[in-house]
């Protein structure tokens, strides 16, 4: 049996952390996939840059390919997964005989300069479906559900494979009003310097401090998060909160919390228009690569009523009993 895994590495340096799939990847891997499952080998051949053309020769790239067909089929399906090395763009693919991790990189004129084939392992991604470990909400006093919940109208993080699950939370008054004024500074912003605080016992993994907080209504794309804190809990669960207020994060890496404790303010720092929480769940430490647990609180009022094993969506107004 011939080898499958089949590695070039022709890199471009850029970043990518958000670990939405690039529409440039969704339209190249696409064109991929059906120029494969066609057998337009030659099709393939011409997505790719000068350097890698040279790597890989069109009569190599098509003994690959037709070797790689001969063995596990056609593609069936295909499964955006995360960005890895920061250049590639990981697929889970069905294929009619085996399901391997087929992963294409691209530089900046949208030509494949990367692309291997390996093994798909689930091990790799610990699959959870929701947190086992009890949670409160982190933060005292009300606060509204801007975006959260299984659908896209609830929540445009979906899109996101480790923020699939996540919330934004903001304060609103009577009126629904995230803001006092004119919402021009962040000091006029009900959460803007509001306490964040541990949802349980837990160890601080990462830390991020230093950011500046956002003019309201513009957003810093440099680091998406912001200031950051990542909890892991006994259940190997990793709790991100993101966009904390610049050098207030009171914890540190390697410490061991308690339920309640302070983490930091509420901000406005990263890819943010104005100071809310992003909270979500996820499998591993490391966003580039995690996949979103569904997040339910414990006990908790939510719009008034009195909630147990409860997850918010877009519009509840949500506190700790």
């Amino acid at each position: 049996m011939k080898k499958l895994s089949f590695i070039i590495l022709i890199l471009s340096p850029f970043l990518n952390f958000g670990q939405i799939e690039k529409e440039t990847s969704k339209k190249v891997s696409a064109e991929f996939e059906k120029s494969y499952n066609s057998g337009n080998y030659n099709e393939i051949f011409s997505f790719f840059s000068e350097e890698m053309k040279t790597a890989l020769p069109i009569e190599q790239t098509i003994d690959f390919l037709k070797g790689l067909k001969s063995q596990v089929g056609k593609i069936e399906k295909r499964e955006f997964t995360n960005y890895e090395n920061v250049t590639y763009a990981c697929y889970k693919t069905n294929f009619e005989r085996a399901v391997l991790s087929v992963n294409i990189s691209l530089d900046t004129d949208v030509k494949i300069n990367g692309f291997f084939v390996k093994p798909f392992k689930e091990s790799d991604f610990p699959k959870l479906e929701r947190n086992q470990t009890a949670l409160i909400l982190p933060f005292n006093g009300e606060w509204t559900v801007a975006w959260g919940g299984d659908t896209k109208e609830l929540n445009y993080h979906l899109e996101n494979q480790a923020q699939k699950n996540a919330f934004d939370i903001v304060i609103t008054d009577d009126k629904g009003k995230t803001f006092k004024t004119d919402g021009k500074t962040n000091i006029d912003y009900y959460a803007f310097g509001k306490n964040i605080i541990a949802p349980l016992d837990a160890e601080v993994v990462l830390v991020v401090d230093g950011i500046k907080d956002n003019i309201p209504g513009e957003m810093n794309p440099t680091y998406i998060p912001g200031n950051t804190v990542v909890l892991k809990t006994t259940n190997d669960e990793y709790l991100f909160f993101a966009h904390f207020k610049q050098n207030s994060i009171v914890v540190k890496q390697g410490e061991k919390i308690k339920q309640g404790e302070l983490l930091g303010l509420c901000g406005n720092s990263g890819n943010s228009s104005e100071a809310h929480l992003h909270f979500h769940i996820q499998n591993i430490e490391d966003m580039n690569k995690a996949t979103g647990v569904k997040c339910y609180f414990e006990t908790l009022y939510t719009n008034g009523i009195s909630k147990n094993d409860y997850s918010p969506i877009k519009g509840d107004k949500i506190k700790n009993k």
